[in-house]
């Protein structure tokens, strides 16, 4: 397996998105926006679908236009902040209405079905340079404001009072959440990505009791579920992204199960 160049760039990228994605999901699921990762990942559809037309990397389009769904969801939540959940769905709504008309005019219809579902053959070398930028950014932004994030997970004026540059902060979690999300699309599949985003954080807010216990396990069951996913991908020819969603779904339930007997233990 690792003496071809595709896998250890797809094991290589791969890790480094297991990693990132939680630290991104656990905000995201903190502060009840976890819908808009499956907003971001429908619309990065319409990105890919433009790369190909156009002739540009389908990455580089997906990004852009994640990018610009991200921050319009964050103004008509702000516009609207009793009918935050409409900002995704109507976002989600252009996004995927854009992306079936540019579907009609793009080239290769397998290549953008690798979009879909994700393609571990298709990872080059360029594609872990760009995950290995986004990766240190998002690294060193949640450590680097791990109070502050904390805090807007918790509440936006709850931040303000402890000192918390709201805005900045929101704009930078933004920015990474949409350029994160659409990275992963070569790779998870942009269907799939945001069930990576939440499934991990869902599992480890079953056992955890703390925020940072819910970071840490997050990322372990990132990980663990991504690299499965991808060696199983290779072996048995799977879609990538939907063998690491199985893997979670499967992760999910035996600590569920495990949980329920511990309880079940203790109250006798």
């Amino acid at each position: 397996m690792l003496e071809f160049a595709f896998m250890r760039h797809a094991l290589l990228a791969g890790a480094m998105l297991s990693i990132m994605i939680p630290m991104i999901g656990v905000v995201m699921v903190s502060r009840k926006t976890s819908m808009m990762g499956d907003a971001l990942s429908h619309t990065s559809l319409s990105g890919v679908a433009l790369g190909l037309i156009v002739g540009m990397d389908p990455v580089i389009g997906a990004i852009v236009i994640c990018v610009v769904a991200a921050f319009a969801i964050e103004i008509i939540r702000h516009r609207f902040p009793t009918h935050g959940d409409m900002a995704t769905a109507v976002v989600t709504s252009i996004g995927l209405g854009i992306a079936a008309v540019l579907t009609k005019f793009a080239p290769g219809g397998n290549h953008f079905e690798s979009y879909l579902f994700g393609s571990i053959a298709s990872v080059t070398r360029e594609d872990v340079m760009h995950v290995a930028i986004v990766f240190l950014s998002v690294v060193f932004f949640s450590i680097a404001l791990y109070g502050s994030l904390i805090n807007i997970a918790i509440d936006d004026t709850l931040a303000r009072l402890s000192g918390v540059n709201v805005t900045v902060t929101n704009g930078v979690l933004t920015a990474l959440t949409a350029i994160t999300i659409a990275l992963s699309c070569k790779i998870v599949g942009a269907l799939m990505i945001a069930s990576i985003l939440i499934l991990p954080v869902a599992t480890a807010l079953i056992v955890s009791r703390s925020y940072k216990q819910v970071f840490l396990f997050s990322i372990m069951l990132g990980f663990i579920y991504t690299m499965l996913g991808i060696v199983l991908s290779y072996y048995y020819d799977l879609p990538t992204g939907g063998t690491i969603v199985i893997h979670a779904l499967i992760g999910m339930a035996i600590v569920s199960l495990y949980q329920r007997r511990r309880k079940a233990a203790m109250s006798q």
